[in-house]
């Protein structure tokens, strides 16, 4: 066993006793959500950085959900950009994140990428990860986070992440190492990882009512 390995295993039983503490056994199950329009979950990763995922992003991917199913597949995104339409699609205006959006959808198409499916079997392979990261503003984190919204169990690292590991006495900040730790954090408490990221991102979101509900 490698000292990297020890370390991640040091760092994930703080993670794993410190989410004991804070009553991640206890708390009811929730998922991420996952979705089968590739142009819901594009949008999702575009807009999620550093936007308030509730009043913000949320409304925007479930108006595409319930009213754009035609752009479910890269072919039909790649016709919504050629008509001028991104802007409209996302209900986001801002040149910086609606680029990114139309930088994705021209990668994927590139790579042979139709639906999400495709997407799925994608982020298994390492070498598609790391050319994804080729795209303009897209990181390590974005891709975590688009495989958890195709429902590949990973975590995602953000900044909730970030300050549960300083409150459990982690301080590593690497994003890999952080991301294996949690992973196996979430694997010594027997819950699939997803559920778990969805815990932390719940308390950090709404830390007042999680600690009502422990007490009660």
């Amino acid at each position: 066993m490698t000292s990297s390995t020890v370390e991640v295993l040091l760092m994930a039983r703080k993670i794993a006793n410190h989410a004991k503490g804070e009553g991640v056994l206890f708390a009811k199950k929730h998922l991420r959500p996952t979705y089968d329009h590739l142009g819901a979950v594009l949008a999702d990763s575009v807009l999620q950085a550093g936007l308030n995922y509730t009043t913000v992003v949320r409304p925007r991917v479930m108006e595409i959900l319930r009213e754009k199913s035609h752009g479910h597949t890269i072919s039909s995104l790649v016709s919504l950009i050629k008509r001028g339409e991104t802007c409209g699609f996302m209900n986001w205006f801002h040149h910086e994140k609606v680029s990114r959006f139309e930088a994705l959808v021209t990668f994927l198409q590139r790579r042979g990428i139709e639906d999400v499916q495709d997407l799925r079997v994608a982020l298994a392979s390492d070498e598609f990860c790391d050319a994804i990261q080729a795209v303009n503003g897209i990181g390590p984190k974005t891709v975590d986070y688009l495989a958890c919204l195709v429902g590949v169990e990973c975590i995602a690292v953000d900044r909730h992440i970030r300050t549960f590991a300083k409150a459990a006495g982690v301080e590593n900040n690497d994003y890999h190492v952080l991301r294996a730790s949690f992973c196996c954090a979430a694997d010594l408490l027997s819950i699939p990882r997803r559920e778990f990221d969805a815990w932390l991102w719940r308390r950090a979101a709404a830390p007042a009512q999680v600690q009502l509900a422990l007490v009660v």
